[in-house]
């Protein structure tokens, strides 16, 4: 967020082309998001080509991506929070399960039309999960490209 719109409402609320890295994704065995909603890391990267202002980033930690996105790699998606569509499936995707779980997996059908398989890198499938929104991911920045792009949002004022 930009100080000036954080002190009195004025300018805009993020420094042009840039947006939010919101968390920390594969720190925990069971592949989960580490993020407390509404706070963001204080850090902002370039929107990624093809992506928009509502674009946001995942910064990776740890293995448990490993060959999809290694440990300092970003993983961007738009943050648009609406139900899974035809073309996901199949596809590795950022969810919310209705159990406020944000996760990185593999989005497959479930038993039924509302019930989701996750398919894990490193971790059992889960399977029949209710999902409250999926996002494609547009873009996945290689760790040491991340490490050049990401900076803190004060800097960017």
């Amino acid at each position: 967020m930009r100080p000036e719109w954080l002190y009195d409402g004025t300018g805009a609320m993020r420094a042009s082309g840039y947006v939010p890295v919101i968390g920390r994704a594969g720190a925990n065995p069971d592949g989960s998001v580490l993020f407390a909603t509404g706070q963001e890391s204080g850090e902002v990267v370039p929107i990624p080509p093809g992506g928009s202002e509502k674009a946001v980033a995942l910064k990776v930690v740890g293995h448990s991506m490993r060959g999809l996105a290694d440990d300092g790699a970003l993983i961007y998606f738009e943050d648009q929070r609406t139900p899974p569509t035809p073309e996901m499936i199949g596809q590795i995707v950022v969810v919310e399960t209705e159990d406020d779980e944000v996760l990185v997996k593999r989005l497959l059908r479930g038993s039924a039309p509302d019930l989701w398989d996750l398919e894990s890198l490193a971790g059992p499938l889960m399977r029949d999960v209710k999902l409250r929104w999926a996002s494609l991911i547009t873009a996945i920045v290689p760790p040491y490209v991340a490490q050049r792009i990401v900076v803190r949002a004060e800097d960017t004022a």
